[in-house]
């Protein structure tokens, strides 16, 4: 028994293609992208650091609600992202707002969103996703379900959704990875392992080497890449995709990773629970140092095309969050109105005198 669960176990070696250097170690796997497409993935890595310093900027200035720090995690997110079609549709753990801004939902939407506003979630009708799942792991099962639907209206499109090394612990998450299987539904099952859920480290969760081998009880395809590495997280998320729109079934893909900041603004502070030489150790194989290391010496990447993009992500961000600052304010009647398509009486009572008191 013991040199089975061996044998399982060291089939999920971490995949990578670019080293802490910048030097690609797995040219085989070498992702076929444009020097266009190395470049635009680098700028919205880039754009996507500015985009999380500026939010725990606004959140501490009090013109944010709810945030998820996401530093450290570009390549994951993002990598991933890249390799997807805009027909596809993402269901988002509440630290993936990213893929969603890049899937094209409005800068100013996802402020509203952090905010707590409904405008926030009401996304435009070629950005196919829900709302950032609040509640750890829930997205797992509803993934399965959009996946098979999917399937079943024959669409060439997949089903993919994100959770952290702690959406593991959750029934949900098995219960949507084995439903997903049993139905051989076209489903992408990220695991972002950033190393902690909140401050649990994910030794303390489980036994298993890898997250990645708990596919096998699926009997799911499953993976485990660097998640700092950009390249290598495309590349499997691009065989991934093939396999779901051919009809192979559905993957789960481990990305190692780490969040630089705390797991939310809401009063967590990480040196409770890490290291400096931990926090020291990740920085040095942060993924957009990396990066960059390989596209300056392609020649594909200066210092001015990092300084014009950060530029441009601060302009956006101070013309989102105005937009945001100037959206109608959300009264309560909006609520009462929207989530019903016909009022009960006593909700009816209550929009009448909710009415009247907005008239005042």
């Amino acid at each position: 028994m013991k040199q089975v669960l061996e044998s399982i176990e060291n089939q999920f070696e971490m995949f990578q293609v670019l080293d802490e250097n910048g030097e690609i170690v797995n040219k085989e796997h070498e992702p076929d992208l444009s020097d266009d497409d190395l470049k635009e993935l680098m700028r919205r890595m880039v754009y996507t650091r500015v985009l999380d310093q500026r939010s725990i900027a606004l959140n501490r200035q009090g013109r944010l609600g709810f945030y998820a720090p996401t530093a450290g995690q570009e390549a994951s997110q993002l990598g991933s992202h890249y390799a997807l079609e805009q027909e596809d549709f993402l269901l988002p753990a509440y630290r993936d707002v990213p893929q969603l801004i890049w899937q094209g939902l409005p800068l100013y939407q996802a402020f509203l969103f952090s905010r707590g506003h409904f405008h926030g979630n009401q996304f435009p009708e070629d950005v196919h996703g829900l709302s950032p799942q609040i509640i750890i792991g829930a997205q797992y099962t509803q993934t399965a379900g959009v996946a098979l639907g999917l399937k079943k209206r024959g669409k060439q499109s997949v089903a993919v959704t994100y959770t952290g090394d702690g959406g593991t612990s959750q029934g949900d998450f098995y219960e949507g990875v084995n439903f997903a299987g049993a139905y051989n539904a076209p489903a992408i099952f990220f695991v972002q392992n950033n190393q902690f859920a909140i401050s649990v480290p994910v030794e303390k969760q489980t036994n298993a080497k890898t997250l990645a081998q708990k596919a096998v009880a699926a009997g799911v395809e499953g993976y485990q890449v660097d998640g700092m590495d950009v390249l290598a997280v495309y590349a499997v998320t691009k065989k991934a995709r093939e396999r779901a729109v051919n009809g192979e079934g559905p993957t789960l893909i481990e990305t190692v990773t780490y969040r630089y900041g705390p797991h939310t603004m809401a009063g967590d502070d990480p040196t409770r629970y890490r290291s400096d030489d931990l926090d020291n150790e990740w920085e040095k194989r942060d993924p957009l140092i990396r990066f960059r290391k390989y596209l300056e010496a392609k020649n594909l990447w200066s210092e001015e095309d990092e300084n014009r993009v950060i530029e441009e992500a601060k302009e956006e961000i101070k013309a989102a969050i105005k937009k945001a600052d100037d959206y109608p304010k959300q009264k309560v009647t909006d609520l009462i109105d929207i989530m019903h398509e016909e009022l009960p009486s006593n909700l009816q009572e209550q929009m009448e005198e909710y009415r009247e008191k907005e008239s005042k």
